[in-house]
Parts: C-alpha cells; sequence; structure tokens
C-alpha cells in the first residue's frame, strides 16, 4: 500500500514584546493616567477654594486665603483679563479662575486621551482585584 504524506506548511509565528514587558508597559500608562487625574484634581480643588474665597469675600489678612492665594494665583495669571470679573462690595466674582479650571480640564484629558491612542488599553488589560 502506498502511504499518502500530506505536509503541512507551518506559517512562522510573529514575535512580539514579551507578555511581561507588554504587562509593565501597559501597567505604566495605566499608573500615568491616574498621576495626570489626581493632579487635575488637587489643582482643581485648589482653584475652587480660590473661586469661593473671592466669592465670599474672604480676608486676605487670613493666613490660609493668603496661602491659597498664593499656590492659586501663578496658575490664574496666564487667564487674568480674558473676561472682566465683577464685584459685590468684597466678594469678586472671578472669571480667570473659572476659565483656569476649565481649560486644565481640558489639558488633562488631552494628555489622557493621547497616552490611549499611542498605547491603547482594553478593559481586559486591566486588573481587577
Amino acid at each position: 500500500m502506498s502511504e499518502l504524506i500530506i505536509t503541512k506548511k507551518v506559517q512562522p509565528q510573529v514575535r512580539g514584546e514579551a507578555p511581561q514587558k507588554v504587562y509593565e508597559k501597559k501597567k505604566g500608562i495605566i499608573r500615568s493616567n491616574q498621576v495626570i487625574w489626581y493632579i487635575l484634581g488637587l489643582i482643581e480643588v485648589l482653584l475652587s477654594f480660590r473661586f469661593l474665597m473671592k466669592a465670599l469675600g474672604a480676608s486676605t489678612a487670613s493666613g490660609f486665603t493668603s496661602f491659597i492665594y498664593g499656590i492659586t494665583t501663578p496658575l490664574t495669571l496666564p487667564f487674568n483679563g480674558i473676561l472682566r470679573g465683577f464685584s459685590f462690595g468684597n466678594s469678586i466674582f472671578e472669571w480667570s479662575t473659572v476659565i483656569a479650571g476649565a481649560v486644565y480640564l481640558c489639558v488633562a484629558w488631552g494628555l489622557v486621551y493621547l497616552l490611549e491612542l499611542i498605547y491603547p488599553i482594553s478593559p481586559n488589560d486591566v486588573e481587577t482585584e
């Protein structure tokens, strides 16, 4: 009897990065996203304090008020003069603080979105505990 020999061609597998290296990269991207959102949250809280203190007419003689104004002034400085604020006695509605909060939110969202475009991460890649 004659034997029929069928040969199967095996395609070479594409070699990618090692699974551990991919895991570490994705873990780093997720951590970067968390850091970006944390920094944004901190900035937004500080700007909210500033806005409320200005709106309520807080005294600049207070140490806490001076501290908050000192930290947040550099954050609002680029946005001064875009819209004129208005005041009611000691209370000031400061548009530069509102605009700064919106711009920093857009910048953080843009950075996170850019990282997701460069290194896409699916829900399966994220570990759930």
